[in-house]
Parts: C-alpha cells; structure tokens; sequence
C-alpha cells in the first residue's frame, strides 16, 4: 500500500512538472503566432503542426521503437485530433484578435472542460465540488468574454469554444494513455491529422510569407511541440483534476510577454476573470492535494 502511494506522488509530481513545461511552450507559441503579423489562421496553424510532425518523428526514431498504433487506439487517436485541431484554429484565430493574456487564460478553461468532457469519455465521475469548480471557472470567463459587448465578444466566444475543444482533447489523451498507447504515437499521429487538414483549407488562401515570418512560425511550431509533449505526458501521468491549477501557469507568462512586446494591458474585467478562474483552480488543487 505504502508502495502504491508513493508511486501516485511520484506520478503526480512528474505531471506538474511536465505540466509547467507545457505551459512554458504554449506561452511562446502565442507569442509567436502574434508576432508572424495578419497571416491567415490556417497557414499559421499548418505550420505550428507541420513542425511537431517532425520533431515527433524524430524522437520516435531515436527510441528505437515502431511507428505503431495500440490495438483498439485508432478511433480515439481520430477524434481526439478532430477536436484538437479545432481548438487549436479556435486559439489561434483568438491570439490575433484580442490580448494574448485573455486568449491564453480562455484556452485555459481546457482542465475543467476535461473534467466534464472525462465522465462520457473514460467514465470518470467528478464530485459535487467538481461540477461547482467548472460553474464557477465558466462564470469568470463570462468577464473576459463580457456578452454584452456585442461584436467585441466574438474574438472571446471562439477563445473559449477553443478551450472546450481542447479539453476534450485532453480528455481523449488519457483515455489513449489508460489504454497504454504511447504519448509519442499521440502526438505525431495529431500533428500529421491537423497538418493535413490545415493544408487542404490554407492552400486556396495562401497568403506569401517573409522569410521573418517562415522563421517565426517555425519557433511557434517548436514551441508548441515542446508544450504538446509535455503537455501530453502531463494527463498520462496523472488525472486532470490533481494537477491542472499548474497549466495556470501559462497565464502569467503570456501576460509578461504580451506586456514587454506588444503594451498589452488587460481591462478590470478580464482581470475580474482571471482571478476567478485562477483562483478557483487553486482552491481545486489544494482540496485535490489534501486527499
């Protein structure tokens, strides 16, 4: 019994520090989308996936191990890169329409749209305080979003539609990670998906790109890869409802980003939002942690 508890604290402490990394990538890959100027969604995000297909590959290869799928994985692997792909637009098409540190923080409601996403996906019931923790995170999304600010909200509405997606991507990768397929196979297998899917769409808008803009969206490719991976091993390790306060993390440096290059300053109510969500995801994680 002691041995089993010591392996979940490992395992947990193995997924926060995936998790931080993670949020550590994806922070420079908003920063980089930002930065490749007025480009079209779909080239931006063709070549974020373009890059992870490489990089993937690469470390499999380097494994010594097969490019294999897991028996019975290949549906999930389907819908998960389905639903992640759309967030990812979703994301990506929020970053170039409002302050990245809103952007990031809406992309952030992902863990407790896993919580939910996780009781039709691998059947893992959450507790009252559970459903509560999401009602409560959504409500100070409803800040940033600010409804009633007509047109201004859409940019909001697609970041926090982009959150969804991604939390029920994540909820597919533990699900793949219980069935024991590879978190390598994951990735690759998404970024292949999503990179042939961006690219059927972006060829009949391709807009020509400067060699500063080829360089910047190959940074975002690597960082986002680099957030991917870590962000994948994360939810095989542990469940989301342990570790995700730590993905909160994310916030804080696209909010140091977004103010050092581009004087992005959130308004009293995405801050309102922030401290809500962020908040609320502390008090999770603390009441997670005790038990």
């Amino acid at each position: 019994m002691e041995k089993k508890t010591t392996n979940k604290k490992s395992d947990r402490i193995k997924g926060i520090l995936h998790i931080i990394l993670a949020a550590f990538g994806f922070a420079m890959m908003s920063f980089f989308v930002r930065l490749s100027g007025d480009l079209p969604t779909m080239e931006k995000a063709f070549f974020r996936n373009f890059v992870a297909v490489f990089v993937s590959l690469c470390m499999i290869l380097k494994s010594g191990k097969s490019i294999k799928i897991k028996e019975g994985c290949l549906p999930d692997l389907l819908i998960r890169s389905t639903v992640g792909t759309l967030g990812i637009l979703c994301n990506f098409w929020a970053i170039g329409h409002m302050a990245i540190a809103d952007a990031n923080i809406l992309n952030k409601l992902s863990p407790f749209a896993a919580i939910i996403m996780s009781i039709f996906v691998i059947g893992e019931i959450p507790g009252r305080f559970e459903i509560l923790t999401v009602i409560v995170a959504f409500t100070g999304a409803a800040f940033i979003v600010k409804p009633g600010a007509g047109v201004a909200s859409l940019p909001a509405i697609v970041g926090v539609a982009g959150g969804v997606f991604a939390g029920t991507a994540y909820a597919f990768v533990r699900k793949l990670g219980m069935k024991g397929e590879r978190k390598e196979i994951i990735v690759l297998f998404f970024s292949i998906f999503s990179s042939i899917v961006c690219l059927l769409f972006m060829l009949p808008d391709y807009k020509p790109m400067s060699p500063a803009q080829l360089l910047i969206l190959i940074m975002a490719g690597v960082s986002a890869t680099v957030g991917q991976l870590n962000i994948t091993a994360a939810y095989t390790y542990a469940p989301a409802k342990e570790i995700s306060v730590f993905d909160y993390s994310q916030v804080i440096f696209a909010a140091v980003l977004g103010f050092l290059f581009f004087g992005e300053l959130p308004d009293i109510w995405s801050w309102i939002g922030y401290v809500i969500i962020i908040g609320t995801a502390i008090v999770s994680w603390r009441r997670n942690l005790g038990r």
